[in-house]
This record gives structure tokens, C-alpha cells and sequence, in this order.
């Protein structure tokens, strides 16, 4: 289950409202030597204790990925883009039984962070920023859909001649938008009427239109619904939204036409159509 930009907004948002003015107590890490290895979580331990006795003080979002501002130029970056539960305890000792990270704060309550796939946790100063790959690729790339220079205009400039396919341009490092994975992939071209295997060089203007509402309905949609129904908030609520289109459709008949949904390999995985809806 991915935690795409509609997500991490949320996340970012209740953050905004439960964390701001708290200081923080102390860091605990827990079973993380995997994620250590892997590059997921600060490979020295050590490096978590420059939250300890800073406030925070502010939270924002960009893509999949939270970014947790503490006073001294002081960072914690949240990013459980694969799979993952970032939860908000008023009172500490009702905190989860599983985590990777936990942030105890002066007067009570904690946040528990733990990556059930792949992902980012990482403390760093303002200075190293720069060195993680998915801030770079976060706040620092691409367009986001949630900002207001993503319009159409600019979206077909993006696109228009691109001799990718569309997967390539919606998703992943080269991708020209912000925060989207396979997930939505799927679910944005399903509502665009369009096949994975397209090349963007081949939109035509009225389906270049038709890409760019499905994005901004997508990510809409999710945002009022609390994100998608595998995933739960800050506080544990789970999310409202099902997905047009992805593995829960496999072998059903397609909403719109009743065609059977069918299974491809693409782009480096498997994606979820219509055959007869998406050309």
C-alpha cells in the first residue's frame, strides 16, 4: 500500500495542527538495522539525537514526502511511500506496539514511525538536505498537482512531444509530476480512457486534457476522502477512497463498460486496465 501525494499532504496537515510548540523528550529507534543497511533510516544511530530538546515548527509537504521543521536548522523527514504508519499518541504510553521510530515529546504524547516496505526516515540539518534522494526528487523536482502553477497549459508543455511512455512521465525520478506512483497510475489513466503502453508523444490536445483532469480529480478526490481505504491517518482513521482501477478489480467487469479487467507487465511491474475502455 503506497502512500502517495494526496496522503502525505494529509499526514502533513494533522502534523501541522499536533506538533508545532512541542519539544522533543527523547528518540528511540527499534528493529531498524535492515532499514539501516538498505538506506532507509540514518545508518548512525547517533544522528536522531539532534531532535532531542528541539521544538518544532512547522510541518509541509511535497510529493510522497513530510518534512518535519525543528528549530536550530534541524529536519525529520518522513517518507512511507511504500507501506507505512506514521501515527500521532496523546499519551505516550498508548503508544503502538510496533515501530521504528519513536519521538517522545515534553508534556505528554509521541509519534511512532514504522516502514513495512520501502521508505525514508532521516534526521539531518538544513545543510544535508540535499544528500537524500527523495528530497531532492520531492521538494526540490517536478510539478506538484497540488500547487498552483499545475495547470493545463503547463502540464501540456510538460508532456506535449515527450517520446516516453506515459509511465515514465507520471512516475518515478524523470517524471515531470511530483508524488504519484504505480497506484495512481493505474487509477489516472483508467479515468483518462487511455492505454499504460501510450507514449506521451502521441496525446493528441483532447487527451492531453483528458490526463490532466484525471490527475487533479484523482488527487481531489482522495484529499476529501481521507486518502485510500488501505491506509490510515495520523490518528489511526482510515482512509475513504477506493481506486477506479488496480489489483482489487482483477477479474471483475470494468465499472464503465463491463469488459473483464485484465493484468500486464509494464514499466517494471504489473499494471491493471480496461481493454476495451483504454486505448
Amino acid at each position: 500500500m503506497s502512500v502517495e501525494l494526496p496522503e502525505a499532504r494529509i499526514l502533513a496537515e494533522q502534523m501541522m495542527v499536533a506538533l508545532p510548540g512541542r519539544r522533543v523528550k527523547r528518540v528511540e529507534l527499534r528493529d531498524c538495522e535492515k532499514l539501516q543497511r538498505m538506506g532507509f533510516v540514518n545508518r548512525n544511530p547517533e544522528d536522531f539525537s539532534m531532535l532531542v530538546g528541539r521544538t518544532v515548527e512547522a510541518v509541509l509537504s511535497r510529493g510522497n514526502t513530510v518534512r518535519v521543521t525543528l528549530d536550530g536548522g534541524v529536519n525529520l523527514l518522513l517518507a512511507p511511500e511504500y507501506g507505512g504508519l506514521v501515527l500521532f499518541h496523546r499519551d505516550e504510553g498508548e503508544a503502538a506496539a510496533r515501530w521504528h521510530l519513536m519521538v517522545g515529546f515534553d508534556g505528554g504524547g509521541a509519534l511512532t514511525v514504522r516502514l513495512t516496505s520501502m521508505g525514508l526516515v532521516l534526521a539531518a540539518r538544513d545543510g544535508d538536505l540535499t544528500g537524500s534522494y527523495m528530497y531532492r526528487r520531492d521538494f526540490l523536482g517536478g510539478l506538484s498537482p497540488l500547487e498552483d502553477g499545475f495547470t493545463l497549459e503547463r502540464f501540456t508543455k510538460l508532456v506535449s512531444g515527450v517520446n516516453r511512455g506515459l509511465k515514465q512521465v507520471l512516475v518515478g525520478k524523470d517524471a515531470v509530476l511530483v508524488g504519484l506512483s504505480n497506484s495512481a497510475f493505474m487509477d489516472v489513466i483508467y479515468r483518462a480512457g487511455l492505454h499504460p503502453r501510450r507514449r506521451a508523444s502521441s496525446l493528441c490536445p483532447r487527451e492531453t486534457g483528458r490526463l490532466f483532469e484525471a490527475v487533479m480529480n484523482l488527487v481531489g478526490e482522495r484529499m476529501s476522502l481521507g486518502g485510500k481505504d488501505e491506509w490510515v491517518d495520523l490518528y489511526g482513521k482510515r482512509g475513504g477512497y477506493a481506486p477506479r482501477m488496480g489489483p482489487n478489480l482483477l477479474g471483475r467487469a470494468c465499472p464503465v463498460c463491463g469488459s473483464g479487467v485484465e493484468r500486464i507487465q509494464h514499466g517494471g511491474g504489473a499494471v491493471y486496465l480496461c481493454p476495451v475502455c483504454q486505448v
